[in-house]
């Protein structure tokens, strides 16, 4: 932990629906969001990390919140169970207090980080954006229906309107940062990134938000790991609709608020 705060590393959190045994509960549907955030210090008992974000934005996380994280250095992984104490400051000033792990445990090299521990990682639909101002509309369509679900659990059937894209591309969504999305990509669907760097992407939020996380993103960096798949950091782009990012806020925030009250239902 030490050697991840002095490098300015982080961890990556996830949500934590709950166990049954050692097991995870298996809920069908279900898609789970994970954080990358700062580690900032280590006291006694606690990790403290900066909050997590959407697009700049802060979520909330109740006090008690039972988390999944693990670590990265270099090609090794950890894993380990946490949950949030406390939170200090305000806004994007703030931090968090995590309970410090009592063990850590290594990550097989075969797996990622999370899905070892059951958490079903949502599934991105990208697609090439050929004419970046032809989703003001779509983005529009999804904002009434985000409204609508969240008035009266209205879910509407079938794909939403796309703007002019190219041939669609699955990838997965590894993290979620505070502009924008880290994806991993097989390699047979790897050379998709090399012709367009500007995407439009449907983010599966499962059914704690089926409205899917629809945005228009820009690839900014991309690795290949040992196991040949690409991991691309994709920065999210407002810029023909600014009034989009409140959009996908809200959409974050309630998915956010519907994982800790089904984890709390089921707790108790």
């Amino acid at each position: 932990m030490q050697q991840v705060m002095e490098r300015g590393g982080g961890l990556e959190i996830a949500l934590d629906r709950g166990t049954v045994g050692n097991d995870p509960v298996e809920e069908a549907g279900a898609a789970d969001l994970v954080w990358r955030v700062r580690l900032l210090g280590i006291e006694d008992d606690f990790l403290v990390v900066e909050p997590p974000v959407a697009v700049g934005k802060p979520i909330a996380i109740a006090d008690g919140t039972p988390l999944i994280a693990a670590i990265t250095v270099g090609q090794n992984r950890w894993k380990f169970r946490s949950r949030k104490c406390s939170q200090s400051g305000q806004g994007t000033q703030s931090v968090l207090r995590l309970q410090a792990p009592e063990s850590v445990e290594r990550c097989l090299r075969r797996f990622t980080r999370f899905e070892v521990e059951g958490l079903a990682l949502p599934k991105v639909r990208c697609f090439p954006l050929l004419d970046p101002s032809s989703v003001v509309e779509p983005e529009r369509v999804v904002a009434t229906a985000v409204e609508a679900f969240l008035k009266n659990g209205a879910v509407s059937k079938g794909d939403m309107p796309r703007p002019r894209v190219g041939p669609e591309f699955p990838a997965v969504l590894m993290n979620l940062g505070g502009g924008g999305v880290g994806l991993r990509v097989d390699p047979v669907e790897a050379s998709h990134l090399g012709r367009s760097r500007v995407l439009w992407l449907e983010i599966n939020l499962g059914r704690d938000m089926p409205v899917p996380l629809c945005a228009t993103g820009k690839v900014v960096h991309t690795r290949i790991d040992s196991s040949q798949c690409t991991y691309a950091g994709v920065s999210f782009d407002f810029s023909f609709n600014t009034a989009h990012h409140r959009t996908v806020v809200e959409q974050v925030r309630q998915y956010v608020e519907h994982v800790q009250k089904s984890a709390a239902a089921t707790a108790g």
